[in-house]
């Protein structure tokens, strides 16, 4: 049996970022088993077929709201084809991890729940908390409950429609950190779809070492206290440096994943 072939979908639209360079380097933990292609989602209406096993759908910049009607048409209507690929019993299964900007567009996609803006930015590193499906989630094996995520986002998902998630068969994964003093509703970090498909709010594929030069540009610093203040940015530094916290999160959610995606492909394989 030859590499799975694994498509990563680019919906960054040529913004510097580094979650792309982050989500190369898991990969190449697995070139033994898996192959890659890139495809340039936002920036040039590149979407894949139906011809990968593993898809990884980035996070990206902006309203997951705003599209041309080109790319966004295209990629909701990849969405659907995987969806329907997966519903046919005897179809070997097609496995997809949608993060941040591409999560938010997929709940939008199967109407999980209202996608809205925040009121402030989220950013820096947090606390996630399991639901109880969470604390069962293969994925998020050996992490604690809390868990820490890389967060940087304007907008989030909320309000879920449980009648949509029970059609589904589509469990709540994870809420976001629990803010007694703050009057507003927690917004859905972490959903498992189907049992082939897995979506993060956050960014699991964030290192601590990149990260931490990124933010040590004293430009980026300085830029960061003046957004966000100072005891801020000492706190995510200190999380960064903290190999519990973020590097875990790192370390196990996307190996996890992909791990888990190989050997189902690898097993079927053999009863076939």
């Amino acid at each position: 049996m030859g590499k799975r072939r694994l498509a990563i979908l680019d919906l960054y639209d040529h913004t510097p970022n580094q979650g792309m360079r982050c989500i190369k380097e898991i990969l190449a933990l697995f070139e033994d088993d898996i192959s890659w292609q890139l495809f340039d989602v936002r920036g040039s209406a590149e979407v894949p077929g139906l011809d990968f096993d593993i898809y990884i759908s980035t996070g990206g910049p902006g309203s997951p709201h705003d599209g041309d009607g080109i790319w966004d048409a295209k990629y909701f209507n990849l969405l659907a084809s995987l969806w329907n690929w997966n519903s046919v019993p005897d179809n070997p299964r097609k496995f997809v991890l949608y993060i941040c900007h591409s999560f938010q567009m997929a709940c939008r996609h199967f109407g999980i729940g209202e996608v809205s803006a925040r009121k402030s930015t989220s950013f820096g590193t947090f606390p996630v908390h399991m639901t109880d499906a969470g604390m069962q989630e293969e994925v998020f094996e050996g992490l604690p409950n809390p868990f820490f995520v890389a967060d940087f986002r304007d907008w989030q998902v909320v309000q879920p429609n449980h009648n949509r998630l029970e059609e589904m068969g589509a469990e709540i994964l994870a809420l976001e950190k629990i803010r007694p003093h703050i009057p507003l509703e927690r917004a859905i970090m972490a959903i498992r779809f189907s049992p082939e498909m897995l979506g993060v709010q956050f960014h699991p594929e964030a290192d601590s070492v990149g990260m931490l030069r990124h933010f040590s540009d004293p430009d980026r610093r300085a830029l960061i206290i003046a957004h966000h203040s100072e005891d801020k940015y000492q706190e995510m530094i200190d999380h960064l440096e903290d190999p519990d916290k973020i590097g875990l999160t790192h370390n196990l959610l996307i190996p996890q994943f992909l791990r888990g995606a190989v050997q189902q492909l690898q097993r079927k394989h053999q009863l076939v």
